[in-house]
C-alpha cells in the first residue's frame, strides 16, 4: 500500500459522506440524527437484540451506544424484555411508537437512494451498484456467505420474468419475445413440476433477490419454447441470472454448482444448456464448472443476429 492509495480512500470518503448528507446534524425533514436512524433500522430488522450485540454490529463504543439508547427510550421509542434464557440480559426492540416513527424514516432513506439513482442510465446504475457490491465483498468477505439459495416463494417467478425481460433488453437488445419465452418456461416449470427431478433456486440476501437458476427435465423443444416428450437421463439448466450489483460474490458459480449437485443426486447423466456467444461472463462460469461447447450456429433470435450455443456437462 502507498500513501497515495490511502489519500485516494480518504478523498472518496469525503466525497461520499458529503454526497449522502451524513455531515448534517439531523437527517433532512427529520428529528433524528443519522446514528439514531441507523440504530432504529437495526432494531426494526434484528430485534429483540441486546445492547452489546448492537454495539458490535454497528461498531460503536458502548458508552455512546448507551447514550443513543437512552435518548430513544426517553422519547418512548424503545421497549425492552427479559432474555428468555439469561436473566442477566435485557433484549431491546422498538416500541409501538418507535415502529410508527421508523416508517417515514425508512421511506425517506429509500426515496433519497432512488433520487440519487434516477438521473443515471440503466448502464450507469448497474455499474454503480456493481461497484458498491464489489467494495462490500472485498472489505467484508462474509457478505457473500450471507446470501442463501432458497426455493421460490410467491412472487419469485414473476420477478424472474420481469428481470430477464428488463436486463436482456437493456444489455443485449432482445425484444419482448424473449420475455415471453421466459414466462413460458416459468409456466411450464409450475405445470410440469417434478420435485424429485426439478428445482429452482433464488439467491437472496434477506428480502433482496440477487439471482436465480432452474434445473428441469430436458424435453424435445422447438425454437419458440414449445416442449414435448422428456429426454431420459438429460437435465437442462435454464434462466441463470445475476443482478449486476451482485457480481463478484461468486453467486453465479454457486448457482451453477447447485444445479450440478442436484442433477447428480437425481440420477441425471448429462446437463445441457443454451446460451449466446455474447454472454461471456456466463460462458466463463459454465467452462469452470466443466461444461463444453458442443454446437454453435448464427441465428436471428429475439430481434438480434447472434451466435446460438449449446453446452453440455457430463455427470
Amino acid at each position: 500500500m502507498t500513501a497515495d492509495q490511502a489519500l485516494d480512500v480518504r478523498a472518496f470518503n469525503r466525497f461520499y459522506t458529503s454526497r449522502i448528507g451524513v455531515l448534517a446534524p439531523k437527517l433532512p425533514d427529520s428529528d433524528f440524527t443519522l446514528p439514531e436512524a441507523r440504530l432504529m433500522w437495526e432494531l426494526a430488522h434484528h430485534a429483540p437484540i441486546s445492547a452489546a450485540a448492537l454495539s458490535k454490529s454497528l461498531q460503536l463504543d458502548a458508552g455512546y451506544m448507551s447514550r443513543l439508547l437512552r435518548g430513544l427510550k426517553n422519547r418512548g421509542l424503545l421497549a425492552s424484555q427479559a432474555h428468555p434464557s439469561d436473566g442477566r440480559q435485557t433484549l431491546l426492540k422498538l416500541s409501538a411508537a418507535g415502529k410508527r416513527a421508523f416508517v417515514p424514516l425508512d421511506r425517506a432513506g429509500t426515496a433519497k437512494a432512488e433520487a440519487m439513482l434516477a438521473p443515471l442510465s440503466a448502464t450507469q446504475r448497474h455499474a454503480l451498484l456493481g461497484s458498491m457490491s464489489r467494495i462490500q465483498a472485498v472489505l467484508e468477505p462474509d457478505a457473500a456467505a450471507a446470501v442463501e439459495l432458497r426455493e421460490p416463494q410467491p412472487g419469485d417467478l414473476g420477478w424472474i420474468v420481469e428481470r430477464h425481460g428488463a436486463f436482456y433488453a437493456a444489455e443485449y437488445g432482445l425484444d419482448t419475445h424473449f420475455e415471453a419465452l421466459v414466462a413460458r418456461i416459468c409456466a411450464d416449470f409450475v405445470d410440469r413440476f417434478q420435485p424429485q427431478r426439478e428445482a429452482c433456486w433464488i439467491a437472496a440476501r434477506g428480502t433482496e433477490r440477487l439471482g436465480c437458476v432452474m434445473l428441469v427435465q430436458a424435453r424435445n423443444e422447438t425454437r419458440d419454447g414449445t416442449v414435448g416428450k422428456p429426454r431420459p437421463g438429460v437435465a437442462k439448466l435454464r434462466l441463470l441470472l445475476l443482478e449486476p450489483h451482485a457480481r463478484g460474490l461468486g453467486l453465479g458459480k454457486r448457482l451453477v454448482r447447485q444445479c450440478s449437485d442436484f442433477a447428480r443426486a437425481a440420477g441425471y447423466k448429462r446437463i445441457e444448456l443454451w446460451t449466446q456467444s455474447a454472454l461471456t461472463a456466463a460462458r466463463a462460469i459454465y467452462a469452470v464448472e466443466g461444461y463444453r461447447l458442443v454446437h454453435s450456429e448464427p441465428v436471428n433470435s429475439f430481434g438480434q443476429d447472434v451466435i446460438s450455443e449449446t453446452w453440455e456437462l457430463t455427470l
